[in-house]
């Protein structure tokens, strides 16, 4: 069990966190959307986004909006997450989206062959 899987289990055992996720699966979202849906504070959403990121299960991307303000959303990376238990210990796998252009594109050609 290394550090990582540590995080991103207490990460799941937080109910903020797991809204935050859950929101984030269908659509980014700005801190102010996510702050409405999951019905939180500015402060616990910034907190738990921070987590979430500091263990790549979210991603933020720079918006502009049409008055030129700055802002961002954020979009989960993550699609399953399994806890496996065998042989007295766990093991923690994370299966994340792939959200890169590139390698949709790989996934496109791959898939031709």
């Amino acid at each position: 069990m290394d550090e990582d899987e540590d995080a991103v289990l207490a990460l799941l055992d937080d109910e903020y966190a797991r809204a935050i996720l859950a929101h984030l699966t269908t659509e980014p979202m700005s801190v102010d959307e996510l702050c409405t849906a999951c019905e939180m504070s500015d402060a616990t959403a910034y907190r738990r986004l921070n987590r979430l990121q500091e263990v790549d299960l979210v991603t933020e991307k720079q918006e502009i909006d049409p008055d030129g303000h700055h802002y961002k959303r954020y979009a989960a990376t993550v699609e399953a997450v399994t806890i496996a238990f065998a042989d007295g210990a766990y093991e923690v796998e994370v299966t994340r989206s792939r959200t890169d252009p590139a390698d949709r594109f790989t996934d496109l050609f791959e898939g031709l062959s």
